[in-house]
């Protein structure tokens, strides 16, 4: 056990300079906030200043477009076809090596796998997921 342990360190550096960077980002965040009401609060006579520019002309209608639906269920799909390439290149590089071992299991968990998102896929097609005119 004690020759597995400097193994970790440099994990451990990585993980101390991760937590580390998050909390300087967000004491940075919160203090930038706090100066950014305060500047805007003597300046009550200039609210376009606190408007967004656009190229020079007053800003007309809302600034955030509504989406819809299908934007955020092919961005679900993608994410889900995209994962499925996470999954299956790891399993595709030590695939292999685990032939000799095991093979049936290994082939037979990708297959279930596969098979999963080829249903995922088929109901996603009928479901006309994939139609872009709409």
């Amino acid at each position: 056990m004690e020759g597995q342990l400097p193994q970790y360190f440099a994990v451990f550096v990585l993980l101390l300079t991760m937590i580390g960077v998050a909390g300087v980002i967000l004491v940075a965040s919160y203090v930038g906030g706090q100066i950014g009401i305060r500047l805007r609060s003597k300046r009550t006579k200039e609210e376009i200043k606190d408007t967004a520019y656009e190229c020079g002309m007053i800003p007309e209608g809302d600034n955030t477009p509504r989406l819809s639906v299908k934007f955020y269920l092919i961005a679900m799909l993608f994410i889900l076809f995209d994962i499925e390439v996470v999954f299956l290149y790891p399993w595709a590089v030590v695939y292999k090596d685990m032939l000799m071992t095991n093979a049936n299991m290994i082939f037979g968990s990708m297959l279930s796998f596969l098979g999963i998102l080829f249903v995922g896929y088929i109901y996603a097609v009928k479901k006309q997921a994939f139609d872009w005119r709409s």
